[in-house]
C-alpha cells in the first residue's frame, strides 16, 4: 500500500480554475483522485478539467461569497454526490491596502472572500464527508504571523483562518475529520502578477532576497496538499505547515 496514493478518494477543490487550486487539481488527478472543481468561471474550470488525465471529474461554477446561491448549488450537488474524502479551500484574494484609507466595506469584502465563504462551504459539506475519515485544508499565509506594510487587512483574514481552523480541528476530531492549514510565502501565480514586487525590478530583487530558496510555485503548495489529503498524514490535525522557501527562518 502506498500511503500517498489518492485512488478512490473524492476531493473537492475551490479556486480550481487557476494558480494553487489548479495545481492541486493536477497533482490530485495524477495520483488517482476523483475531483469536484469549484470556481466562479465555468469556462476556466472546464479548461482545468480538460487538462486532467482522469475522466471522473465534475465542476461547480459559483461565487462562494453569494451564500444563498452557494447553499442551493451545494445541496443540489450533494443529492447525487459520493462521500467526500477531502476539501482543499484554495479560493481567496491577496490584497495590499494602506491602513489610512481602510474602510469597513473593504474589510468585509476581504474577510468574506478569504474567511467566511471557506468556512461556510466546509460547514455545508460536513454531512457528506467520509465517515471513515476526511481531510480539510484551509489556505493561510506567512502574513498571518509576519507583518508587512499594506497587509493589515490581508493578515487579519489569514490570521482568522489559522486560528479558526485549529478550533475546528478539535471540534471535528471525534468524527475522524482532520483540519489543517498551509501557510505559503510568495508563490508566483496569475493573482499576484500585478503586485508591486512584480512590477518594480528593484523591489522584486529586494523581496526575492528575503527568500533563501526563492519564490515558490503552485506545484510546491500542491504537493503539500497531496500529502495532507493522503493517508500518509492521518495523524496530523490542528497543525499549520509553513511553506515559504526559508522566509520565516530568518
Amino acid at each position: 500500500m502506498n500511503p500517498f496514493n489518492l485512488k478512490n478518494k473524492t476531493i473537492l477543490i475551490t479556486g480550481a480554475s487557476s494558480g494553487i487550486g489548479k495545481a492541486c487539481a493536477i497533482a490530485c488527478d495524477e495520483l488517482g483522485a476523483s475531483l469536484v472543481l469549484m470556481g466562479r468561471d465555468l469556462r476556466r474550470l472546464k479548461i482545468t478539467r480538460d487538462s486532467l488525465n482522469g475522466t471522473n471529474h465534475s465542476t461547480i461554477d459559483v461565487d462562494l461569497t453569494k451564500s444563498d446561491e452557494l447553499k442551493t448549488k451545494i445541496n443540489n450537488f450533494l443529492k447525487t454526490a459520493k462521500p467526500i474524502d477531502g476539501i482543499i479551500n484554495s479560493a481567496g484574494v491577496s490584497t495590499t491596502y494602506p491602513f489610512k484609507i481602510l474602510k469597513p466595506p473593504k474589510i468585509n469584502e476581504v474577510l468574506d472572500i478569504n474567511v467566511t465563504s471557506n468556512f461556510y462551504l466546509t460547514k455545508l459539506l460536513l454531512g457528506k464527508l467520509n465517515k471513515n475519515g476526511a481531510s480539510i485544508i484551509f489556505m493561510s499565509s506567512v502574513m498571518a504571523s509576519h507583518g508587512e506594510k499594506g497587509k493589515t487587512i490581508y493578515s487579519m483574514s489569514k490570521g482568522a483562518i489559522s486560528s479558526g481552523a485549529r478550533s475546528l480541528a478539535i471540534e471535528l476530531a471525534d468524527r475522524n475529520f482532520r483540519v489543517n492549514t498551509i501557510a505559503p510565502g510568495i508563490v508566483i501565480t496569475p493573482m499576484n502578477k500585478n503586485s508591486k514586487y512584480m512590477k518594480d525590478k528593484k523591489y522584486y530583487k529586494e523581496t526575492l532576497n528575503q527568500y533563501p530558496l526563492g519564490f515558490g510555485s503552485p506545484d510546491d503548495v500542491a504537493n503539500l496538499c497531496v500529502f495532507l489529503m493522503s493517508d500518509a498524514s492521518k495523524w496530523i490535525t490542528g497543525t499549520e505547515i509553513i511553506i515559504d522557501g526559508g522566509f520565516s527562518a530568518k
